[in-house]
């Protein structure tokens, strides 16, 4: 069955713009937070498949939404690397052995071995396979990794950061280190996207949530070149499955004309205008995004956007989404409006 999602991946024609919100399955659903204390903790949930499947699956039944992105965290990848991490109530993620030197990168594993650890990930995508594929319907489901870039700043500073300062110091410091860390974990996230691709996503996002902390002329070299090394291997091997690469904060590096690479559809930022990405990147990726997350505090903010979307893409080589994750005290209602509003605007009349 064709599914919306995947045909407007490709830059097909379907009977609406789909529409799905990074974060979608997350604490502004009273749902998800019954079954996250039935878990017992974050990571307890995104280690139990049946719980995972679960909440992954809520958004499509309670607010509308055209695609599934499986619940999971970027950091389980440098967790099994054989990191040890842990979320602290109010703090986030912690890991106890940040990486600041080539003998503390040697201790992780890395490749396949790392890849093949995550099996409470493949078994949630099989659970969830199977469940969609019984309800028949056109819902497609998302896989995705962190970046490299993106996971090597909290394996480098052991947490979330603000000024990013360790890592930056290694960029221009020690180069060579931060490649090498880049390298390892760009192999483990090539094969954990394979395996989620043969466990039954549609497709893959690969988020660098951290890229605006890298100046634009060495973007290129310390995140955007290893993205496109992942997406150009998974498209040689699955050339059916959609690639969506996120980077969050490059408007100079779309602006500049930076952003090159074999993967389907380019994932734009709140701040960047979906003007310049459509004259900048519009004629070789669909665009996915890029409401403002807090517009969805108003409803007349969220139509107001939803609207000036519609009239700059024109229900072509779109996906509406978020510029970033949803906000954990949305009001479900709003977020039910922004999706029907999605589909009101690009509902093509037949």
């Amino acid at each position: 069955m064709s599914k919306i999602f995947i045909d407007a991946c490709f830059g097909k024609e379907t009977p609406y713009t789909p529409v799905w919100m990074m974060r979608q399955a997350g604490r502004y659903l009273a749902e998800y937070m019954k079954v996250r204390a039935e878990a017992g903790s974050f990571l307890d949930l995104c280690h139990d498949p049946k719980r995972a499947a679960q909440v992954t699956l809520q958004p499509l039944d309670i607010v509308g939404v055209d695609a599934a992105i499986l619940f999971s965290d970027i950091l389980v990848v440098p967790d099994e690397m054989g990191m040890d991490l842990s979320f602290v109530g109010g703090e986030g993620p912690k890991f106890s052995d940040p990486i600041r030197t080539q003998a503390d990168l040697d201790r992780l594993i890395g490749g396949e071995e790392v890849a093949d650890k995550l099996t409470y990930v493949y078994e949630a995508i099989r659970i969830l396979r199977e469940q969609l594929d019984a309800r028949g319907d056109e819902k497609a489901l998302i896989g995705f990794t962190g970046a490299p870039w993106t996971l090597a700043t909290y394996m480098i500073e052991g947490e979330g950061s603000k000024t990013y300062a360790i890592s930056k110091k290694m960029l221009y410091a020690n180069p060579t280190l931060l490649h090498s860390i880049l390298a390892k974990v760009t192999e483990v996230v090539k094969y954990y996207l394979e395996k989620q691709i043969q466990a039954g996503v549609d497709a893959v996002q690969i988020f660098d949530s951290w890229a605006s902390a890298i100046e634009p002329s060495r973007y290129d070299e310390f995140s955007w070149k290893y993205m496109v090394e992942i997406a150009e291997y998974i498209k040689s091997k699955y050339p059916h499955i959609p690639v969506i690469l996120f980077p969050k904060g490059v408007t100079a590096f779309i602006e500049r004309g930076l952003v090159y690479g074999n993967f389907d559809v380019f994932g734009v930022d709140w701040g960047t205008p979906m003007a310049l990405a459509k004259a900048k990147l519009g004629e070789r990726y669909v665009l996915q995004g890029n409401m403002e997350p807090f517009r969805l505090y108003s409803v007349e903010a969220t139509t107001a956007c939803v609207e000036a979307l519609q009239n700059i893409m024109e229900g072509k080589r779109h996906i509406f989404n978020l510029g970033h994750g949803i906000l954990p005290d949305v009001p479900v209602e709003n977020a039910k409006h922004f999706v029907r509003e999605c589909q009101r605007v690009s509902k093509i009349d037949i």
